[in-house]
């Protein structure tokens, strides 16, 4: 019986798996942390200076320039992110893992909106599928909210804020992906926690918290698991097959959705089941939509 080899998977989803691997494990650090009543702002600040101590020794590693050549871009990169990350772990802290994770991956449809606005680009068959199940997605997890009488009600709010980071994340990617070109992932890597620290800092005001030892130790972790995930996340945007390999990002989803069962007996409801799987099967279309028409096309 032939033996499986790791480096028969291509370059890009290596990379794409490591992020997924590291983003679902932040998140739970995040959830978990913020149960004691550490503050958002604060996790964010721990998370920023983490990443950019590890940022900066990894510049200087490669002795290139920590500043690059494309300066303002790279700071909108780090200021759109940094917005996008409060999103992001607001959602994680309000909502079931699960379900701030799928909505995380809507991103698609924001992905489309913008290359129509900004970019001129016309929107593919594929797409404009996609966008059509991710829609049907969000509307089977959002529906228990039309009636007060369901326990599977989620915080209208925190779906909002979501959604936000969602929106702040594929404008983050569309700018990675136009970064890599000219710029190191590390330089890239190096300019959010640069922007997101002093923001974050400057928030926290009067609320900081003094964190127990092992709290300390699960920021410094969120900073590390962050710090894997952006890796994973620059490098497989790099990869000629960087379209294909994002396919395997949805495997954050099943990770985070484990990690809510195992850490914080979250059992996530049906609609959340129905809804992930349409905005999943929505997004893989998108992903590989030009091989799956290509047959009916030609016709």
């Amino acid at each position: 019986m032939p033996s499986f080899s790791f480096s028969l998977i291509p370059v890009g989803v290596r990379f794409m798996l490591l992020s997924a691997f590291g983003f679902a494990l932040m998140s739970a650090c995040v959830k978990y942390i913020s149960n004691y009543g550490i503050p958002v702002f604060e996790i964010i600040a721990a998370r920023a200076l983490v990443s950019l101590i590890i940022s900066y020794v990894d510049v200087k590693r490669k002795g290139i320039s920590i500043w690059g050549q494309n300066k303002p871009l790279l700071f909108v990169r780090g200021a759109v992110g940094t917005a996008a990350l409060m999103c992001v772990y607001y959602a994680v802290t309000t909502l079931p893992l699960a379900e701030a994770t799928i909505l995380q991956y809507v991103h698609p449809i924001f992905t489309a909106l913008l290359g129509v606005l900004f970019l001129k680009e016309r929107i593919q068959q594929s797409t404009m599928i996609c966008i059509a199940f991710c829609l049907a997605g969000l509307f089977v997890m959002v529906q228990p909210n039309m009636s007060s009488e369901t326990a599977n009600e989620l915080p209208l709010f925190s779906i909002i804020i979501a959604l936000c980071g969602a929106f702040g994340s594929s404008i983050a990617y569309v700018i990675v992906r136009k970064l890599s070109q000219t710029e190191d992932s590390s330089v890239i890597i190096f300019y959010f926690p640069l922007v997101a620290l002093p923001i974050s800092t400057l928030l926290i005001w009067n609320n900081f918290v003094w964190p127990s030892l092992f709290l300390t130790f699960l920021l410094v972790l969120v900073g590390i698991f962050t710090q894997i995930g952006q890796y994973g996340l620059t490098k497989a945007m790099q990869t000629q097959a960087a379209g294909k390999a994002s396919a395997y990002s949805y495997v954050q989803i099943v990770l985070s959705a484990l990690l809510g069962v195992w850490v914080f007996n979250e059992m996530p409801s049906v609609w959340t089941y129905l809804g992930g799987g349409l905005i999943v099967t929505g997004a893989l279309i998108n992903v590989f939509g030009k091989q799956l028409l290509a047959p009916f096309q030609a016709r």
